[in-house]
Order: C-alpha cells, then sequence, then structure tokens
C-alpha cells in the first residue's frame, strides 16, 4: 500500500524535477542538503539562493533573443528588475552583475542607486526606469542622477502634472516615457487603473506639452496591467491596443523608439504549475512586429520589468513544526515556529500559496493537517494549497522532529513584513542566510541577518 509522504508527492507530481530531489529521505533543493542548513543555523530560518536569480534572467533573454529572431525583429530586448520585489543589497548586486537594467518606485530607490554607483556596481549607460508616483523628492533624487552622469534615466509620467515637475529648475535635456492607463480587467473593483494617463489624453498631451519642448524627448510609452502576462483575450486585447496607439504616437513623435511591456511573467507556485514561456514570449514579439508593419512603423525596442519573475522563485522559508493539536475529531493543527502573517504575509494578504514540502521523514505515512503559526490571530494559518484544499505532511512522532519549507517566496515579503522592524505579536524576524555558489559549483552559505533580537523591537518601541 502506498501510503508514505514519499508516494503522495510522486503520484501527485513528476517528481523528483531538476529543482527538488530526495537523498536519504531528506529534501535537496538546487542541490542543497536542506538539513544541512538546518543543522547549522535553525530554524525559523529564510534562506536566499542566488543563482537561481541569474538562471531567470538568461532564460528570459534568451527566449525574448529567439522570438525576435524567428520574426527578424528589429529592436533590442532590454531586461529591467523592479527593485522594489527585493531592495537587498545582495539581491541588487547579483542582477548587476549579469548587465540588468533598473526600475524604481519611489525616492529611495534612487538613494540606492547612488550607493551601488559609488561601489562602482552601477554603470551610468545602465536604463534606470522611473515608474511610480512622483513626490518632490523622488523628482529631486531623480534629477540628481542624471546630474551624476545617468544617460539612460527614463522617468515615466505617470499623471499630467509631474513633466512640470522636473522642468522647475532644472535645465538638463532629458528624456521621459508616457504609462498608459490600461483598462482593469472585467472583475476588478475599477475599470481603469489609477496609474498613468489615459489612452485618450495621450497624443494631445505629447502635442502640448512634449513635442514643442527643445528639452524633452519622448522615448518610451510604458504599458502594464495588473494580472501579469497571461495567455487570455484580455491581456492580448490590451497589447493590441498599446501597440496601436504606440504607432499612432510614433508618427508623431519620430523619437519615440521603446515600448515597455512591464513585467508579470509568473513563477511557479506549485509543483504542477503550467505556463509555455517560450509561446508567451513569441506571441508577444510576434504581435508588435506585425502590428508595427501594419501601421509602417519600425519595431520599438521592448523592455520587460520582471521583479517577481527575478527574484521570487531565489526565496525559501524553513520552519519545524513545534506541536500538534487536536482540535476535534477531524482537525489537527501543527504549530510551526514562527508565523505566517509576520514571515509570509501574503498568505494572509492575498491568499497566495507557495510551493510547500516536507524537509525529512518522506519515508513516513502521511496525515492531512492545518498550520498554525505562533501570533494569537485566528487569520494566522495555511491549510490549503493551490492544486488540493488541503495539506499533507508525514505523520508526527514525538521522538522525531519534523521540518517544512514553503519554496519561491522571495519577492516583496520582506518588505511586506517589514523586515527589521516590528512584527505583529512581537514574534521575532528570523535569521537571513544567503546561499551562492563558487567557481567549482559548490554551495557556500554566509549568515545576512541574526534572528530579530528583544532589544532591537523596545528601542523601536521606546524602551
Amino acid at each position: 500500500m502506498k501510503n508514505k509522504y514519499i508516494d503522495l508527492i510522486e503520484q501527485s507530481f513528476e517528481f523528483p524535477n531538476e529543482e527538488f530531489n530526495i537523498v536519504e529521505n531528506e529534501l535537496e533543493w538546487c542541490g542543497v542538503p536542506l538539513m544541512d542548513i538546518i543543522k547549522q543555523y535553525g530554524t525559523p530560518l529564510r534562506i536566499s539562493y542566488l543563482p537561481k536569480i541569474a538562471q531567470n534572467i538568461q532564460k528570459a533573454r534568451r527566449m525574448f533573443n529567439v522570438a525576435m529572431a524567428k520574426v527578424d525583429y528589429n529592436g533590442d530586448y532590454n531586461y529591467c528588475y523592479c527593485t522594489k520585489s527585493s531592495h537587498f543589497s545582495f539581491v541588487m548586486e547579483e542582477v548587476l552583475k549579469h548587465g540588468v537594467h533598473l526600475e524604481t518606485s519611489s525616492a529611495f530607490d534612487i538613494n540606492i542607486m547612488e550607493s551601488l554607483y559609488e561601489q562602482d556596481l552601477l554603470k551610468t549607460d545602465t536604463f534606470v526606469i522611473c515608474n511610480g508616483f512622483k513626490r518632490p523628492q523622488y523628482v529631486e533624487n531623480i534629477q540628481n542622477l542624471m546630474r551624476l552622469g545617468f544617460t539612460n534615466v527614463i522617468p515615466i509620467l505617470d499623471n499630467k502634472f509631474e513633466l512640470d515637475l522636473f522642468l522647475k529648475d532644472f535645465d538638463i535635456k532629458f528624456n521621459v516615457g508616457i504609462r498608459i492607463a490600461a483598462e482593469e480587467e472585467p472583475k476588478f473593483d475599477f475599470y481603469t487603473s489609477r496609474l498613468g494617463i489615459r489612452y485618450n489624453d495621450i497624443i494631445p498631451y505629447y502635442t502640448k506639452h512634449i513635442a514643442n519642448n527643445p528639452q524633452v524627448e519622448l522615448k518610451m510609452l510604458h504599458f502594464f496591467i495588473n494580472t501579469g502576462v497571461k495567455d487570455t483575450a484580455y491581456y492580448w486585447n490590451e497589447l493590441n491596443k498599446a501597440v496601436n496607439l504606440y504607432c499612432e504616437l510614433k508618427k508623431k513623435c519620430p523619437q519615440l523608439d521603446s515600448l515597455n511591456i512591464g513585467g508579470g511573467f509568473p513563477i511557479q507556485t506549485h509543483l504542477d504549475m503550467v505556463y509555455d514561456y517560450e509561446y508567451m514570449a513569441e506571441e508577444i514579439v510576434a504581435q508588435i512586429k506585425t502590428i508595427c508593419t501594419q501601421n509602417g512603423v519600425p519595431e520599438p525596442h521592448i523592455f520587460t520589468e520582471f521583479g517577481s519573475y527575478t527574484v521570487g522563485e531565489s526565496g525559501a522559508m524553513l520552519y519545524s513544526i513545534v506541536n500538534q493539536k487536536k482540535q476535534n475529531d477531524r482537525e489537527l493543527w501543527n504549530m510551526i515556529d514562527s508565523s505566517f502573517m509576520t514571515t509570509l504575509p501574503d498568505t494572509w494578504a492575498i491568499n497566495q500559496r507557495y510551493v510547500f514540502l516536507a524537509i525529512n521523514n518522506w519515508d513516513s505515512e502521511y496525515e492531512r493537517v492545518n498550520l498554525g503559526g505562533l501570533t494569537c490571530d485566528s487569520e494566522d494559518f495555511y491549510n490549503a494549497e493551490v492544486h488540493s484544499n488541503a495539506v499533507f505532511l508525514p505523520k508526527m512522532h514525538e521522538d522525531r522532529e519534523q521540518y517544512i519549507g514553503f519554496f519561491h517566496t522571495g519577492a516583496y515579503q520582506e518588505s511586506l513584513s517589514g523586515f527589521g522592524g516590528i512584527q505583529h505579536c512581537l514574534i521575532p524576524a528570523p535569521k537571513l542566510v544567503i546561499i551562492d555558489q563558487d567557481e567549482d559549483g559548490e554551495y557556500f552559505t554566509k549568515l545576512f541577518a541574526k534572528e530579530q533580537s528583544y532589544k532591537s523591537m523596545l528601542k523601536i518601541l521606546g524602551y
């Protein structure tokens, strides 16, 4: 009878795969034996596996370049990393090793750019795409970046008033982009995105405010929708509208040469997820090429802004089960040594699900459980997977430890949970360990941050 945890996983998914493997009943992730990491650092533990970042960057570049070659596309492809997904220095340093361009969202982002520049990690010809609503400090910081000699800084105008802020007391010639206020998905709460300028207003705005201003050139049209890059009628319709607007605007603005299609390549959230990345890249490029050809317009350089796709699959959270509670005749609660609300806030806020696996005891029988966090909040739990309205783990035994892992958690979770700040119920933030590879392909670890101390919390609270 196949009732062991390993039987359940192998019957449910194509397992093992290139990312996950079992050696002596213990899980390896990207060739890293996780029990060795746990023995060294303990749990709860947040880890970041840097080589995964490089793999995804190279994968996207390859797909778009192949897609362009297939249709004889005459523009360039530029990969941008959205810094808001993870601002950590080790992430920024890793993406810059691979010649990636950057997309920013707020004033302090620019201070990070300046720090990287001072360390000779950021080149002045790197594209810095500045999105977001521009408050005065953000505008001033962008201007300072231009004064430092950065030649490819492109503020994306989010509304009709931002250009005036950039022109005030500033005499350097600069490029801008305009963000389209895309129509939201029909089931969304709003009809039109709060970000950007409406389709019908863009050409009149360009004609009145940019066309005859010698200090400003419009170089980029920016398109992005919240649902991300999906093979749906909604996505293709919005892309079609954006490319047609680009063609119409290009005829009036010869300097316009770039189309930013934003981000939205998904990451794997469960082991049987199917997404045809190659098809989507090829179809995007082919549609842009076709529409431009029909309009007699040279195809634009394509920019993408990948945040979660860049860094998401590099992260993991490891916990131990500290106890099991049986609350009634059906429900078993496995209590973790941390909190989901404070370490994986998206599981609570937007019901996000991640790749979830036991770390050890794969040869044991499995049982259905609920996972509970340490806070006193009733919402601090995890009880369902994307593919199943249930969570299964090896059966608990009093004489052994049980460890679990959530994978592909590398985007947004630290910033949303307030890394280094006050956590719900004062549950301390876990250790953060970086895993990288040396020149021989052997992994090594580095402790980036210790577990949060009570002293640091009390200091923030004024004690």
